[in-house]
């Protein structure tokens, strides 16, 4: 059996560069370091096509800046989602409704039926369901669109799409991300927010305030943006591959960034990958059932977590390799 040595993604040389320059020569006492904010944002703007962008210090505060504007309920996916959906919901005293999914992926009709049903302020997605498969996030926006729901797309693992029907504000009413490790736009940290309604940053105020990153994780995320497209375009890539070669895919003909196989013992198929696969004390194996990847028996496969050196064809070709002698 072979043990294959591979490295987890981390930020980009330049970007590290950059990062420790910014934090040379930045001078806190006198605010500077609104340049290093104003170009991330520009950058982030630019990426998801919205006028108003703002970087915070992860994720789950985009998400929490986003949640805390809504009075109400809100609906999630079923599967497939974001833990942070529900626990930010609790936390802040909204209702979280489920909408059935077919193995995390929304039906647009079904959307319509829960708009009608539940009266809903908002729908919160990410932009590929359990990050293996995209949703029909244009058609899903239509719908919230007619029902006067705000749709927030969670585009961490999107940004950068070349095809613009993925973190394109076009879609979206809100679009947030997680810029921390190990996501498309890779600083380690951060996270970002935006928006074509002003409004909104207005109504989030003061959370947009505590909660901003700091100007060298925003010298980070403005260098890591640039190389967001490519990124994202060979993990694809990579994972059509990976899908070509296996029957049991979950959602097969849909991109994503991660591969789902079927398996009746997820458990032990998932613990013989894990030793298999070196990455530097890291995993790119996911049991399942899992709610942030798919509610059935599976493994995943997080290509999303691999070094860009990690994505060309004979490296995937051996990783093929070796999953094919664990589970045949």
């Amino acid at each position: 059996m072979i043990h294959l040595k591979l490295y987890f993604k981390k930020p980009s040389k330049e970007a590290r560069y950059t990062m420790s320059e910014a934090a040379m020569k930045i001078d806190y006492a006198s605010n500077r370091g609104f340049d290093e904010v104003r170009l991330a944002q520009d950058r982030i703007s630019s990426l998801t096509n919205h006028d108003h962008a703002k970087i915070l210090n992860s994720g789950n505060s985009a998400i929490l800046a986003a949640m805390a504007i809504f009075k109400g309920k809100i609906i999630i996916p079923d599967q497939g989602g974001w833990t942070g959906f529900k626990n930010i919901a609790e936390f802040l005293g909204l209702e979280a409704v489920e909408v059935p999914t077919e193995l995390g992926i929304i039906d647009y009709d079904i959307l319509e039926e829960s708009i009608n049903k539940h009266k809903p302020k908002a729908l919160f997605i990410t932009s590929f369901a359990g990050y293996i498969a995209e949703q029909p996030v244009k058609e899903l926006f239509e719908v919230c669109e007619d029902g006067n729901v705000t749709l927030v797309e969670d585009a961490s693992g999107a940004i950068g799409d070349k095809e613009k029907k993925l973190a394109n504000g076009d879609h979206a009413h809100i679009i947030v991300a997680s810029t921390g490790s190990p996501k498309i736009v890779n600083v380690g940290n951060g996270g970002f927010i935006s928006t074509n309604d002003n409004n909104i940053f207005r109504k989030s105020k003061l959370i947009l305030k505590t909660l901003k990153a700091d100007p060298i994780t925003c010298t980070g995320i403005a260098e890591e943006a640039k190389n967001a497209p490519e990124i994202l375009s060979k993990t694809i890539e990579a994972c059509n591959l990976i899908k070509k070669e296996f029957q049991s895919v979950i959602h097969k003909d849909k991109r994503g960034i991660s591969v789902a196989l079927k398996t009746d013992n997820p458990k032990k198929i998932g613990y013989e990958l894990r030793k298999q696969f070196n990455v530097e004390g890291r995993s790119i194996v996911t049991v399942c059932p899992r709610y942030e990847r798919v509610m059935i028996d599976a493994v995943c496969l997080e290509i999303k977590n691999l070094d860009p050196k990690c994505l060309e064809n004979a490296r995937i070709n051996e990783i093929i390799h070796i999953v094919k002698e664990v589970i045949e």
